[in-house]
This record gives structure tokens, C-alpha cells and sequence, in this order.
């Protein structure tokens, strides 16, 4: 029996900080700075001489197969998911756990042109809250292509890997970028990384000692596969992209991603706020507008440009989305020149970078939401010299950065503020409130 063991990625600040600052800038081309959380998700497989895939889950939240004690059976008759594995089909209009699996398996099966695939009875376990903004999807298509790799008896880099894995979670419908899956697999213990694309590399980015990071539910629960919020901010910033890049007579046809624009006009990024500050208006674009604005057909927006799930939307943001996007592109470079440096106030230098990045994610990017918000300030009011949304936002989980000599009082105070007052105190302490530090990424353990 082989078991998958996969780390799953906090975001720092992007240094999203993990999920610092840098959150969604991956999918506009920009670095992050994210460390893995040492939560992780395991898949149990066992190799069969069928071509059927059996899957199965844990969860109580799902469908799941006994496991007594710390023995897991695989061999047990009932099936919670079956299908052949030479026939994937993902449904995008269902995001049900079972399609991370099919994604990180399907990625596998293409990459290298195989149609005769052997079958697995898989069984999946882990530790992540799901739609928490822990990236719980992620972690699964990242384990599932390990998986699949493992099985096959084929080998792969682990950037190969990474970039394999985040092309094929689109599947799902979600037009994400590459840092969940990056740092998933790219992540080693006791350092945050730098990950940049184009070509994707990581930088190891070390912490200061004196400072812990904890992890806060607000048990407002986000499945970005399950609305458009996600992939309506994806297109706003593609669409930002286009116009800036036509104002500045640039061939905005062939531009997707904001990066784009700064790197064609070869300029700073201080320099693209100001070029957006002149060149996008604050109110919304209409489609209509937008269509004039480009010299093309409503037709053409929706079917060349618009992803099948937005091409409804009535108006866009793109001002906003664009300076977000610059802002916090600036702020991963910041909080990692402050780790480098490692000046005296280094925790209060990288805590306002926090501040600054859940402000612009609120009011520019909106993808807070009350709950996210009343956390935060509470985080703040506690101890926390800096406190923000990780994760794609609208619920989700905050990240904080404490004086490691307060966290004690901050774990405390926080849990009786936040989470006694109300019944969101039923939720696990483990998975709603926590102090983490740096993990490690994916691992494969065999046992014959």
C-alpha cells in the first residue's frame, strides 16, 4: 500500500503571508510569498488490475469508508466514487471533492498521452478545513497527481509537477494562478518561499524568530468552484490588462495578465499605479463600454475574452482590480526586502504590509466579507501587529502576525472574542484557531 502524504499551502504574504501580502496576483503573473501550513491532506492508495478509480473519503462532511483506529482498510465493498480511468469526465458545474481528485489525475494522464490506465482504490484523509481558504482543493489535485505519478511508476520534477497540477485544477471551472500548487509541492520546512513564474522558481524567504503566525477561521465557508466571484475578479483583471495595454498602444490582443502590461512598458510598478490611475475611470465598465473601448463586438468579449461563467456580468471593476493587483505585487517585494534586511522593527514593519494588504483586499478587490473583518480587528486588538484574509477571500480563514511572546494571551482572548460568543465556538479548535510555522511539501510514503 502506498500513502500520499501532501502539505497544503498557506499563502503568507504573498507574501500572502503566506498570504502576507500577494493574494490573487498568482493568476496576474505576479509572485507570491507563501509557506505550507503543517495541516496536509493523504490519500491511502492501492494500485488494482481493473482500469476502475475508487475513491473514497474520510470527511464526515462526505460519503466516507470505515477507518478503525489508525488502520485503514482499503478492501472494504462499498464505493463512494467510480469511474473508469481511461474515461475522466469533470462536471464544472458541480464542485463535489471527488473532481480535485479527477483533475490532479486527468493532468497526469495527458502530460503523458496515456490511455491505458490501471485503477486505484484511493482513500482520502487530511486535516485542512475545506473552503477555508487553505487551499483543501488544491492540496487534493496536488496529492492526486502524486498519486497518479507514484502508481505509474513515472517521474517528474517538482516545478514540472506544480505547473502540471495548476493547469489541470482549471477543469473545475476556477481560472486560478500556480501558487497554491507551487508551494505545495516547492515548500520546505522552517522557510517561506518567494515563487515567481515565467519560469516558475522558488527563493527560500526566512521569518523572523520573533514572531509566530496564526491561523483564524471565520467559519464563513468559500467554495470559489461553487460561485463566479472568483472568476469574475480573474476576468476584471484581464480586462484591466487589455485596456491598459490599448491606451498604450501595445498589441493588447495577445496581453491576459497585468504582469504583461508592466513588463512590455518596462516600468515599475509604482509607475503602473500612476499609469492606471490615468487611464481607468473608478465607476464600472459596462460590457458595452468596454466593447468600445477595444473596437469590438459584445460577441466577441463574451466568446474571446469572458470565461463561460461570466459572460453575463453587467458591469466590472477594473480601476479597482488593477490597483489592488499593482499594490500588492509592491507589497510581496516589500515584505520580502524586510526579511532580508531584518531591521529592529521587522514584526511591525511587516505587520503594517499586512494591514495595508487586507484594506486593499476589502475595499479595492472585495473579496473580505463582516465576519473576515470582525476578525481581523479582533486579531489587531489582541496583540497582532498585523492581521488579513488568506485565500481567496469572501470566508475563509485570516492570518496574523503575533509577538511570539503574546501568543498565549492572543490564542486566548481571541478564541473567547471571536468564537465562545457565538457557535462558531462548535467548530474544532484545531481546525478554527492555531499558531503555524513553515511545513514542508508533498511526500510519498511506501509500504510493501
Amino acid at each position: 500500500m502506498s500513502e500520499i502524504w501532501l502539505r497544503r499551502a498557506l499563502p503568507c504574504v504573498e507574501s500572502r503571508w503566506q498570504n502576507i501580502p500577494g493574494e490573487h496576483i498568482d493568476y496576474c503573473g505576479y509572485s507570491v510569498l507563501p509557506m505550507a501550513v503543517e495541516q496536509d491532506m493523504l490519500i491511502a492508495v492501492e494500485p488494482v488490475k481493473t482500469h476502475i478509480l475508487q475513491l473514497a473519503n474520510t470527511n464526515p462532511l462526505y460519503p466516507y469508508w470505515v477507518k478503525k483506529k489508525m488502520k485503514i482498510t482499503l478492501s472494504l465493498p462499498r464505493r463512494d466514487f467510480s469511474t473508469s480511468a481511461n474515461n475522466i469526465q469533470i462536471d464544472k458545474t458541480k464542485p463535489l471533492w471527488h473532481n480535485y481528485f479527477l483533475c490532479g489525475f486527468k493532468g497526469i494522464q495527458e502530460h503523458f498521452g496515456l490511455s491505458d490506465l490501471t485503477g486505484m482504490n484511493c482513500l482520502v484523509d487530511g486535516n485542512i478545513p475545506p473552503s477555508s481558504g487553505l487551499s483543501s482543493s488544491s492540496a487534493l489535485v496536488c496529492c492526486a497527481g502524486l498519486v497518479t505519478l507514484t502508481v505509474l511508476g513515472m517521474n517528474l520534477s517538482k516545478v514540472e509537477l506544480a505547473e502540471i497540477c495548476a493547469k489541470s485544477e482549471h477543469y473545475t471551472g476556477t481560472e486560478g494562478g500556480g501558487m497554491d500548487q507551487s508551494i505545495s509541492f516547492l515548500a520546505e520546512e522552517g522557510t517561506a518561499k518567494l515563487i515567481e513564474f515565467s519560469p516558475l522558481r522558488a527563493t527560500d524567504v526566512k521569518l523572523p524568530s520573533g514572531a509566530v503566525f496564526v491561523i483564524a477561521n471565520s467559519c464563513v465557508e468559500m467554495n470559489k468552484a461553487a460561485t463566479s466571484h472568483f472568476n469574475i475578479r480573474v476576468m476584471e483583471c484581464r480586462l484591466a490588462a487589455k485596456l491598459l495595454a490599448k491606451h498604450k498602444c501595445l498589441p493588447w490582443e495577445e496581453v491576459l495578465r497585468l504582469e504583461e502590461v508592466q513588463a512590455k512598458l518596462g516600468v515599475s510598478l509604482e509607475e503602473m499605479l500612476l499609469i492606471t490611475e490615468d487611464t481607468l475611470h473608478s465607476e464600472p465598465y459596462s460590457p458595452e463600454e468596454i466593447c468600445r473601448c477595444l473596437g469590438i463586438s459584445l460577441q466577441e468579449l463574451k466568446t474571446q475574452i469572458l470565461s463561460p461563467n461570466t459572460q453575463d456580468v453587467l458591469t466590472f471593476k477594473l480601476y479597482q482590480r488593477a490597483k489592488h493587483v499593482y499594490s500588492e505585487a509592491a507589497r510581496v517585494l516589500q515584505f520580502k526586502k524586510i526579511c532580508e534586511e531584518a531591521p529592529d522593527n521587522t514584526v511591525q514593519l511587516l505587520g503594517e504590509l499586512m494591514n495595508q494588504s487586507h484594506v486593499s483586499c476589502r475595499d479595492m478587490y472585495e473579496c473580505s466579507c463582516p465576519e473576515l473583518d470582525q476578525l481581523v480587528d479582533i486579531c489587531r486588538k489582541f496583540g497582532a501587529q498585523g492581521s488579513r484574509l488568506t485565500g481567496a477571500g469572501w470566508g475563509g480563514c485570516t492570518v496574523s502576525i503575533v509577538p511570539a511572546d503574546k501568543l498565549s494571551s492572543f490564542l486566548a482572548n481571541v478564541h473567547e472574542a471571536y468564537y465562545q460568543r457565538s457557535n462558531r465556538s462548535l467548530v474544532p479548535e484545531k481546525q478554527s484557531l492555531f499558531a503555524t510555522k513553515p511545513g514542508g511539501g508533498a511526500l510519498v510514503f511506501l509500504e510493501a
